[in-house]
């Protein structure tokens, strides 16, 4: 049973509001959608929160291609028959976004199935959801049915064959049909590379939930795992192809997928644009910082450079983050930009594993179904174990980038949206359905920009930096995947132009390649429509306009596409503060 929006105590003692009457119906329309996620991909709803899955692993038996499209079809068809029927505006909002992604999952899976010989890294697979359940925010009984999925992918419980020797058997299938684009071979190098430190970080998981009796089958998988790099070895990475570039409708599908609906040429001449804008808005502030400190060269280039020697020791990175989390939150209620919880945010660094998997600060979302109490938390990553060089990454260790980090990942950031979907009462489809890069990465850059006035230069400067950052994202993906650049080139651009350490340029540029091609554009591309969408409402209400509750507005509203988040600002926030203020005038 799904339970959504359970009431959270605060530091202060209050409890959230019960959920809407609205999330319930929508939640109704929902479920069958889930349990065809859990069904095919269970380890994605272990993460999402819903235990109905926990103990189940990844369907990868014969025939799952027919049997995922057939029931994601027949699932399409009863959801625009429900949104036909369904009077209620939010549930219709809700409706398009569980239809949308139905459409987009129809979509990807045809054209991966007609082009690409699929690379399952089964060492990352069985590391994700282990530590889905391991996850020390889970209570002890939920983390013990980690014994459970680890003796299914071992293959070790009557019923189930190893989860390693089925993802070989549908290689082989598609290994036989050589029209198909095999994987990128530095996604397959990575992967072998990663699946040791995969296994030891299972290992730590285990050990640190005090979880006994897993040994004899994680020795098992673990044996099954060098199988299959064995396999992959010698029978997949003949057929690895050595450019990045694929085919131009998968990468435009994969725009689409994190919610970019232009095409690659008008993303490459916006971002082009907004690249050379922000650039020297940075030279204009790093030309007071080198006059005030007398530094030997005002190019904005040196000055970042002057400002990474300022690193701070690893022993003292979480409380300097969480002092600048202090600073920030009294800028949010000094000049009144939005509602704050009083409860503290969760910082913490990375594991080795997390690292692997992704070498970028990230946020771990909270379980958004089911949730008694757990948050998320801001991750940030030490090393990038995927490096090219020996060079240290150091990009989040120096004093200037707390600020503009700690804006994203925490607060006013992911953190509080998490928050708040979770806090108010959000519907699964609108936490789960509607979550792409656009509508998350959006909020989180925008929120950079929110804080960023406020900061000192030193803050401002490494602020914009980030902001190039997702600029150059925009300019430099698309490039790479239509084939107009290498990505060396696209490496040695952010290492020369944005000031990246070669450890997090070579992160970067793997995101763009392989790792998610596409997804990357989305931040910039959120951030732009969502600063429009700001824009109209000023000048729609005029005095009227209170900062503050228009940000409330955009987060109470969860992650909604951007059509749907200006149809709700258009036909709910705008007249509800135009009302707002007659009532005032009226009440005098």
């Amino acid at each position: 049973m799904i339970r959504l929006g359970l009431v959270l105590l605060f530091a202060s003692g209050a409890a959230c509001a019960a959920a809407p009457a609205w999330v319930a119906r929508s939640d109704a329309y929902t479920q069958p959608v889930l349990k065809d996620t859990g069904k095919y991909v269970p380890e994605e709803s272990t993460e999402l929160g819903d235990e109905n899955y926990d103990t189940q692993v990844a369907d990868l038996k014969p025939r799952v291609y027919e049997r995922e499209l057939a029931d994601t079809e027949k699932r399409l068809a009863e959801l625009r028959r429900q949104r036909a029927q369904e009077k209620d505006v939010k549930v219709r909002q809700d409706l398009d976004i569980l239809i949308d992604s139905r459409e987009k999952k129809i979509a990807t899976m045809k054209l991966e199935h007609q082009y690409l010989l699929e690379y399952v890294n089964v060492g990352e697979v069985v590391y994700g959801g282990l530590r889905a359940l391991l996850d020390p925010r889970n209570k002890p009984e939920r983390q013990k049915l980690a014994l459970v999925r680890l003796k299914r992918y071992a293959g070790k419980e009557a019923g189930y064959s190893p989860i390693a020797a089925l993802a070989r058997a549908r290689g082989e299938e598609r290994l036989a049909s050589k029209t198909l684009i095999g994987p990128y071979v530095g996604e397959v190098e990575e992967g072998l590379n990663n699946n040791a430190t995969y296994m030891d970080g299972i290992e730590e998981l285990f050990k640190k939930a005090n979880v006994t009796g897993w040994e004899s089958d994680f020795a098992a998988l673990k044996a099954q795992v060098k199988e299959y790099d064995d396999w992959v070895k010698s029978r997949l990475m003949p057929r690895t192809r050595k450019e990045v570039r694929l085919p131009e409708a998968i990468y435009v599908n994969r725009l689409a997928n994190v919610g970019v609906d232009i095409a690659p040429e008008q993303m490459i001449e916006r971002a082009g644009f907004d690249f050379q804008e922000v650039r020297d808005e940075m030279q204009v502030v790093a030309g007071v910082i080198a006059a005030r400190n007398q530094l030997p060269s005002s190019d904005y280039r040196d000055v970042i450079r002057e400002l990474k020697k300022s690193s701070i020791a690893p022993d003292q990175l979480m409380p300097y983050y969480r002092e600048r989390l202090k600073d920030i939150e009294g800028m949010v209620r000094a000049h009144d930009l939005v509602t704050l919880p009083t409860r503290e945010a969760n910082i913490r660094t990375a594991t080795p594993a997390e690292a692997a998997r992704s070498p970028a600060p990230f946020m771990s979302p909270p379980r958004m179904i089911g949730n008694t109490g757990e948050y998320g938390e801001f991750v940030i990553p030490l090393a990038n174990p995927n490096a090219k060089s020996k060079e240290k990454m150091n990009d989040f260790d120096f004093a200037a980038m707390a600020w503009t980090l700690t804006a994203h990942e925490a607060r006013p950031g992911h953190e509080l949206q998490f928050a708040s979907m979770v806090e108010q009462g959000m519907s699964v489809a609108r936490a789960r359905f509607a979550f792409n890069s656009t509508n998350v990465e959006g909020w989180g850059l925008y929120s950079e920009a929110m804080i960023l006035p406020y900061m000192p230069p030193e803050g401002q400067l490494v602020s914009l930096q980030a902001r190039l950052l997702r600029m150059a994202r925009a300019l430099l993906d698309p490039q790479i995947n239509l084939g107009r650049m290498t990505p060396a080139q696209a490496k040695d651009f952010l290492m020369r132009e944005v000031v990246l350490s070669e450890p997090f340029a070579q992160s970067e540029v793997d995101r763009y390649s392989y790792r998610m091609p596409g997804q990357a554009t989305a931040y910039y591309y959120g951030y732009v429509k969502l600063r429009a969408l700001k824009t109209q409402a000023e000048i729609a209400l005029g005095d009227r306009f209170s900062l503050k509750a228009f940000n409330d507005f955009i987060i109470a509203q969860g992650i909604l596409p951007p059509a749907l988040m200006k149809q709700a600002v258009l036909e709910d926030f705008i007249p509800s503060q135009r009302g707002k203020v007659a009532g005032k005038v009226a009440g005098k």
